[in-house]
């Protein structure tokens, strides 16, 4: 049976805590290369630019024995008119996979929809699975757990902060969201994130507060004010949001406790967060980042049933 991943509330709490063991098991042996996807070709068709995500998985598959074709969308003819589902039609034909970072994440819903294989949400404007699975992986490998641990996001409510709430709900960490009321997450998504809150017993909070937000708190975590495609809106964005909800060594120092720093990338330094923070002792940024090629592996031997050992 086809299955797709294109946002965490796709995944059970049990297997999204079995991909967190495995991308660790991973992550301990070394770089692993098995044959697992041996004769798998992935695509990845990519809208927006990308650095973590395109070469995190680009060398999961080769490192798991695949092959990878990278299409960018003005070389398909999508951008002559062509529709996303005759697309994915056309493509399930050719390789077994397919990994999108797209501007609306209805084009991965209408290309899951007519796919025969596996579709991967490398990023929409909506949620960004991959990257927050990979954050769960990190918070289990600095705490040695995942219940009962409090992350603050401050900023944007985005595609980020909307995986975080479900991905941070469904396996028990306590989030607090702190945002400009005109920019908090999806209304959809909270109530999403509360229900799953009440089943793992976990706390689900929207504030716009950010020291209110951050009380306690073990992680500190926040994402560029003006994402992608949203450039246009770049003053507007940084006039509601700097200075009060910049990450700054004030605003860590307020936690009451020790707390670490995590940023998905890539940063503005001097806007969501200053470089004493991202650079400092408390910053986890590029464990972040390296674990998102565990992660990915761990990912693609779920979808394509392939055990590690």
């Amino acid at each position: 049976m086809k299955r797709d991943f294109l946002t965490l509330q796709d995944l059970s709490t049990a297997k999204i805590i079995d991909l967190i063991d495995l991308a660790l098991k991973i992550k301990k042996r070394g770089r692993i290369k098995i044959n697992a996807l041996r004769g798998k070709i992935i695509a990845l068709i990519f809208e927006k630019p990308s650095t973590r995500t395109r070469v995190s998985f680009e060398v999961a598959i080769k490192s798991l024995g695949g092959d990878s074709i990278y299409l960018e969308t003005r070389q398909l003819q999508l951008s002559r008119g062509e529709t996303i589902a005759d697309t994915a039609r056309v493509l399930s034909k050719y390789v077994d996979a397919i990994i999108a970072r797209v501007y609306r994440h209805e084009s991965l819903e209408e290309m899951a929809k007519n796919s025969e294989i596996p579709i991967i949400n490398g990023l929409s404007d909506k949620f960004h699975p991959v990257q927050v699975l990979s954050d769960l992986v990190t918070i289990k490998e600095k705490f040695k757990r995942l219940r009962g641990i409090k992350l603050a996001f401050i900023g944007d409510g985005n595609n980020i902060c909307n995986s975080l709430l479900i991905g941070c709900s469904k396996v028990g960490v306590n989030i607090s969201v702190a945002t400009p009321e005109s920019y908090a997450p999806d209304e959809k998504i909270i109530k999403i994130a509360l229900e799953n809150a009440r089943k793992s017993n976990s706390l689900v909070e929207v504030l716009n507060d950010p020291l209110d937000a951050v009380k306690g708190a073990d992680i500190i975590y926040t994402d560029t004010f003006v994402s992608m495609g949203m450039e246009m809106e770049r003053e507007k964005r940084l006039k509601a949001f700097l200075p009060k909800y910049q990450v700054n060594r004030e605003l860590m120092e307020s936690t009451g406790k020790k707390t670490i720093f995590m940023h998905c990338l890539p940063a503005h330094r001097g806007e969501e967060v200053t470089s004493d923070v991202i650079d400092g002792p408390f910053s986890i940024v590029w464990d972040q980042a390296e674990n998102r090629l565990y992660t990915q592996e761990a990912l693609l031997l779920e979808l394509f049933g392939r055990e590690v050992i």
